[in-house]
């Protein structure tokens, strides 16, 4: 998974958080039906390393953390931000930092980074929604972030493979690693609520974190995914009265 390409990178507790957790998942192995594996955490850290940068870094505490599972390939796969849709990145986020290429291409899956016209749809409904409450990320990040479970891209050929569907044995040492990242990110910003974009989210949010020295609340959204029925017939509606009647956001 690595470049070999050395980069800059930015040094602040979520960075330097991040650069573990991308050295501890680098280079172990999976069985089929994975044939390829992306870490964004490596190829586009230096995009990853400035969001931590911008939006990250302060104001301390959030009250909201949002969590999703592991990248989809037209976002967090290009851009090296969790659910990034590249316009929504690049334009409403700021986001500018070069990409590389991964080590092992994938050629059904290709980096291309800031020229990907492919919308990640998730991404787009999520920060999208986010885009249409609070207008400005400056607003928006005041109380909130988002982050990924899971730094990983898992593909069988060009097919996607969510860490849910690997075996046990091989994620185990995932699991180990993104759980001692997942608390450190919480326990640096210090969130109200862990609310996971997902059931998958949401339950490794409440095994990892039952152990963390800050004990958040754990929620649930609606995950975006083009996959869901539900999320289709109007996701942001949705999520927004889930997240209404958990008492995360008001309804105002």
């Amino acid at each position: 998974m690595r470049t070999g390409v050395p980069s800059k990178r930015l040094a602040t507790p979520l960075t330097e958080a991040a650069h573990q957790l991308s050295a501890a998942l680098d280079g172990l192995p999976f069985s089929a039906p994975v044939t390829h594996v992306y870490n964004p955490l490596d190829y586009a850290g230096q995009a990853h390393d400035q969001y931590l940068a911008m939006w990250g870094a302060q104001p301390q505490p959030r009250r909201v953390i949002f969590l999703g599972m592991n990248p989809g390939p037209f976002g967090m796969v290009q851009v090296g931000v969790p659910f990034g849709e590249v316009a929504i990145v690049h334009d409403w986020l700021r986001i500018n930092a070069p990409i590389r290429q991964p080590l092992k291409m994938n050629p059904k899956r290709p980096i291309e980074g800031w020229a990907c016209t492919r919308s990640e749809v998730s991404g787009r409904r999520l920060w999208g929604l986010f885009r249409d409450r609070f207008g400005t990320p400056e607003r928006f990040f005041a109380e909130h972030f988002v982050a990924n479970y899971c730094p990983l891209a898992f593909f069988d050929n060009g097919r996607n493979v969510t860490p849910d569907k690997l075996t046990t044995v091989e994620m185990t040492p995932v699991i180990a690693a993104c759980d001692a990242h997942l608390r450190t990110l919480v326990e640096t910003m210090q969130p109200e609520w862990v609310v996971g974009v997902g059931a998958y989210a949401q339950v490794q949010a409440e095994r990892a974190l039952a152990v963390s020295q800050h004990q958040p609340r754990i929620g649930r959204v609606l995950h975006p995914s083009p996959a869901s029925p539900a999320a289709n017939r109007g996701w942001a509606e949705a999520a927004t009265k889930q997240l209404v009647e958990q008492g995360i956001w008001s309804a105002a």
